[in-house]
């Protein structure tokens, strides 16, 4: 679509020169030969940018400046004068102007300064969507009366400063409401800092949280700025708060008590105006019956709870969310979206979903990859683990698919090595030969609950 620009000058040779050029650039042009005359083509039209004389009959540019900035604040504004001062130049900038050029124009200064502002409206309308397409990312789907009464309770809680203490089961969703919050919030522009505190060993947990100056330690080659520091006036969320050991729960609870930070091997005191948003899928009360969580940083943490409904208390909700995955999946691969016929949606409903939004999504990820049709029927679906098959050695011969059957045994191993290792996710990582930061998304990704004995 072409940019369409107003011009706005008294002297019709320049008018008709300009119009000319710009034209010939594929811009769609008007001409208005006063600022009376341009206001009023300006509420009809809205035009993407605006060259603006600033001696005119009746009202004058800066005059007619002011009055579009605050009518229209998204149309852009270039000053052209040819009796410009420093300082004029100066107040149309501080009024919103996006540039001053003088006359005679030079036209490729002209013409460059327009490209740029095409430039800038193209980025601004890219962002818009791209923050649209953010927002309908972490909406929460469900019309069920729990998750209504959960979007009704984030709505009241966000705008606020108040921590929150975020706890479900795994797969239910509880990053996607940290992030609803922080965009419901007055910090929605501000960053949102996510801290996975299962995944950070205990001797790494300073330095990812505060930072560190250079040569602080062994491998420390650079300055590094820690989670807290770029988290500054924005929103932290601390996912798997119960996973932590006490002296990383120590220190956690020192820096939100203080919401002063110091870079390791560093001196200098660090402001850290964060908002904290805590998850957990434990029983924090029977964690701190067993001495294995703070009760000083529960209640630090604890300031506003909210609970997210298993999706087997919300099934209502389960033919929304499979639409919104199948969408979500044709957006993203840009293929037809495929639809889903009513036997199918009855063995779906029919489930428990022990791993709750997470194993939904993942089987529907599954059925739009190998499901060859458009449709998908019930023959379609594969047999949905029961929570008490989770780590049973059965055969996986029901599975037709190979790529399905590795998934399916993956699982089961990572599960059965964790029971045998009492949930020790360190000594699993060791003992199967994976880093426990990837055990640590396999275990996440499949929704497993780690048990410790």
């Amino acid at each position: 679509m072409y940019k369409t620009i107003l011009i706005v000058d008294d002297e019709e040779s320049i008018c008709q020169s300009l119009k000319g050029i710009l034209v010939d650039e594929g811009y769609e042009v008007l001409i208005a030969g006063s600022g009376e005359e341009a206001l009023k083509i300006i509420d009809g039209e809205l035009p993407d940018l605006v060259l603006l004389d600033i001696w005119l009959p009746g009202i004058d540019g800066v005059e007619a400046l002011k009055i579009i900035k605050s009518e229209h604040p998204h149309i852009q504004v270039v000053m052209m004068s040819g009796h410009g001062t420093i300082e004029t130049a100066v107040k149309a900038t501080k009024l919103g102007a996006f540039d001053f050029i003088e006359k005679p124009l030079s036209l490729d200064k002209l013409i460059l300064i327009v490209n740029h502002v095409s430039d800038l409206i193209r980025l601004e309308e890219e962002n818009k969507l791209l923050r649209e397409k953010f927002a309908q990312d972490y909406e929460l789907t469900g019309s069920s009366k729990p998750i209504m009464e959960l979007k009704e309770l984030i709505s009241i809680v966000a705008p606020t400063n108040a921590w929150i203490l975020i706890m479900g089961e795994n797969g239910t969703g509880k990053e996607l409401v940290a992030r609803s919050i922080h965009r419901q919030s007055k910090r929605s522009q501000k960053p949102f800092i996510e801290v996975n505190c299962a995944a950070i060993p205990e001797e790494l947990i300073e330095s990812e949280l505060f930072g560190h100056e250079k040569g602080a330690f062994t491998g420390a080659t650079d300055k590094k700025r820690g989670k807290f520091e770029l988290a500054n006036e924005g929103t932290m969320f601390l996912d798997e708060v119960a996973d932590m050991s006490l002296k990383a729960q120590a220190k956690i609870l020192r820096i939100l008590q203080e919401k002063k930070i110091e870079r390791v091997g560093g001196s200098k005191v660090i402001e850290a105006d964060v908002r904290v948003l805590a998850a957990t899928n434990k029983d924090l009360e029977k964690e701190m019956e067993e001495e294995r969580f703070r009760q000083d940083l529960y209640y630090r943490l604890n300031v506003i709870p909210l609970r997210i409904p298993p999706l087997r208390e919300r099934k209502k909700d389960i033919p929304l969310l499979v639409n919104h995955f199948l969408r979500g999946i044709s957006l993203k691969e840009s293929t037809s979206e495929k639809t889903i016929t009513g036997d199918a949606l009855a063995i779906l409903m029919d489930h428990d979903w022990p791993g709750n939004v997470r194993e939904l999504k993942n089987i529907i990820d599954r059925l739009v990859i190998l499901t060859s049709s458009d449709v998908i029927s019930g023959e379609d679906i594969p047999p949905l683990m029961k929570e008490d098959q989770k780590v049973k050695d059965d055969s996986l011969f029901p599975f037709d698919s190979l790529k399905m059957a590795k998934m399916e045994f993956e699982k089961r191993f990572v599960a059965r090595k964790l029971q045998e290792n009492n949930g020790n996710i360190s000594k699993t990582a060791e003992l199967i030969g994976l880093e426990r930061s990837n055990l640590h998304r396999k275990i996440k990704s499949y929704g497993l609950e780690v048990k410790k004995k």
